[in-house]
């Protein structure tokens, strides 16, 4: 913790600074000390910037690593609905050669495309 001073504490140090460095040299003294404590105040402000700066560019730092993962996730979720589709497609039509209707319905088509076949009794025009 800072030492509090009080106004009789201060009224002590001005009468022995008067004292030691006298009369004439107190005001140069004075604005020495009000420089080198303007220059503190001054380097304490550019530190505080700077610390605020660096984390603030902490924070951006992770913002921007969060929005790269958002990105890379959504990518990742996009691959896999394009191959969930890609994958239905091919078990449609997997499902669709191998479904017996459509291989019984190639079974009972005519043996050679040429023949006559009469669609009211599905015999050969030929065979009667």
């Amino acid at each position: 913790m800072l030492p509090q001073f009080g106004f009789s504490e201060l009224l002590l140090v001005a009468v022995v600074a008067l004292i030691v460095v006298g009369p004439k040299d107190l005001p140069v003294m004075m604005r020495r000390l009000g420089q080198f404590v303007a220059r503190g105040r001054a380097m304490a402000t550019e530190f505080r910037a700077a610390f605020d700066d660096i984390a603030r560019e902490s924070e951006l730092e992770a913002l921007r690593e969060e929005i790269e993962s958002l990105k890379r996730d959504n990518a990742v979720s996009q691959a896999a609905s394009d191959l969930r589709a890609v994958e239905q497609e091919i078990n449609n039509s997997v499902m669709a050669s191998s479904d017996p209707l459509a291989n019984q319905k190639q079974d009972d088509a005519p043996a050679r495309p040429d023949e006559d076949v009469d669609e009211a009794s599905g015999e050969r025009a030929g065979s009667a």
